[in-house]
């Protein structure tokens, strides 16, 4: 058997590389391979050249797109809880792993947190939670000492590794005296209880940064549109502009917070909640962008909402992996749609919910998510690592904060997408959506790497 058809057999990954001016030239490979079981491993390759005619991958950095601010998932209450729970080495180790760059470390460098609990915490809770009947507008009852419980501990743990991860903060509910129902669950905002909420955040964003976190951005609400969940909110569009404009960025301004403001934080079917807002020059000078989460809607729509706003930014900030996982197509469709399709779509990020689970998928809040699968699965000690892990990883190490998305052209069957990192180096992601194994070429500036994927595989080239 030759060298070739070894390599395509048990493929995993075959790659050679030409260069027209100088000898081969190095590339570093990370795959995963749901066929072979090879998961995030750097691959040992040999100099196999493609024969024969077969589609490409060309890459020009010449052609450039929005820079990037990072990788990464929620860090929920829950996902704190089981961390702070480790004992004090295994969690130091398991951190590293997850937030440093250097070894087989995958360098989460974004993360999201609830500004009070999201429904994957034990239970609901504010910072100014107060018996009924009482009201608290001056904030002067409001502490964060929930968070210092496990979510606290854990980022100051987290950014001793990386003290510049970038860390968004959203709420899933106010307190429940400022809202219409009285309750965690559902119901709108009281317009007489805005300038209150606007200094809720302003006590929020102080009180990290009092504790040496710093908030880069907050979104105004998660799902706006979804008030079922526990904790949740109803804000229509028209009343995240009234609350925008009135009090919040009024009052972001006076305190002199320099935290990004993020518009919606839902699903891509209603790109009109965003740029109704945008169109309001009143309530857009205090925006940086808007955020998207993809449980409807086409990906594809967060590029109209860029090009009617093309000074505004998009993120993505939420996917959920459904338990008990699907590596091979949990993969195949995160990458296809979030990692590669957000990019594509001028997305900064790409956050995946959640960081941590257990294997019962806890805790939640009654009435939150029973079927959110963590990135790891922690019980006690033992750590399993899921589908979640693995859509980050193919990006987050490599594609650092600060790089810039590159143009590069997409032949049939493989969805990728290529950057251009800080230090200089050259990053395509590539998934092979074909039924078969699947050779092609990637050029770049008169380089020319052979390259085979497994049905189903994702690579990390780095050159």
């Amino acid at each position: 058997m030759n060298k070739i058809t070894f390599f395509a057999l048990i493929l995993i990954l075959c790659i050679g590389c030409k260069n027209s001016s100088k000898s081969d030239t190095a590339m570093e490979v990370w795959l995963t391979d749901p066929v072979k079981n090879i998961l995030f491993a750097k691959q040992s390759l040999g100099n196999i050249t493609a024969t024969g005619t077969v589609p490409a991958i060309e890459v020009n950095e010449k052609e450039t797109f929005q820079t990037i601010d990072g990788y990464g998932h929620a860090l929920t209450g829950g996902s704190a809880f089981h961390l702070y729970n480790m004992d004090a080495a295994t969690r130091a180790a398991l951190l590293k792993e997850l937030f440093a760059t250097d070894g087989n470390n995958i360098g989460i460098s974004y993360l999201r947190v609830s500004i009070g609990a999201s429904d994957l915490d034990d239970h609901v809770f504010s910072y100014d939670d107060l018996p009924v009947g009482q009201t608290d507008t001056a904030m002067e009852k409001f502490s964060i000492a929930e968070d210092k419980k496990w979510l606290i501990p854990v980022l100051k743990e987290i950014l001793a590794i990386n003290p510049d991860i970038k860390i968004l903060g959203s709420p899933w509910s106010p307190p429940a005296w400022m809202k219409t129902n009285d309750s965690t669950k559902g119901g709108s905002l009281k317009p007489e209880y805005y300038n209150a909420y606007a200094k809720y955040f302003v006590k929020y964003i102080q009180s990290l940064k009092a504790e040496g976190i710093n908030i880069d951005a907050i979104t105004i609400q998660n799902e706006p549109l979804h008030p079922g969940n526990n904790p949740s909110l109803l804000m229509l569009a028209e009343q995240q502009a009234a609350f925008l404009k009135k009090s919040l960025g009024p009052a972001f301004r006076a305190a002199g917070i320099t935290t990004k403001i993020i518009l919606y934080d839902h699903n891509a079917d209603r790109p009109d909640y965003p740029m109704s807002i945008l169109a309001d020059k009143e309530a857009a000078q205090y925006v940086d962008g808007s955020a998207f989460h993809l449980y409807a809607g086409s990906i594809d729509t967060l590029s109209k909402v860029h090009e009617a706003f093309p000074d505004k930014n998009l993120y993505f900030t939420e996917q959920w992996v459904g338990a008990p996982g699907n590596l091979p197509e949990d993969l195949k469709w995160n990458v296809k749609n979030l990692l590669i399709g957000g990019a594509r779509n001028w997305c900064k990020n790409y956050l995946q919910w959640n960081l941590a689970a257990n294997s019962k998928w806890e805790p939640h809040t009654p009435g939150g998510c029973t079927e959110c699968l963590g990135a790891v699965t922690i019980d006690g000690n033992q750590v399993k690592r899921n589908p979640g892990y693995y859509n980050i990883a193919h990006a987050s190490k490599f594609v650092r904060p600060g790089s810039v998305r590159i143009a590069s052209t997409m032949p049939e069957g493989l969805p990728n997408v290529a950057f251009k990192s800080p230090d200089g180096k050259k990053i395509l992601v590539v998934l092979n959506e074909a039924p078969a194994l699947k050779s092609f070429k990637v050029l770049d500036d008169g380089k020319s790497f052979s390259i085979a994927l497994n049905a189903g595989a994702v690579a990390t080239l780095v050159w």
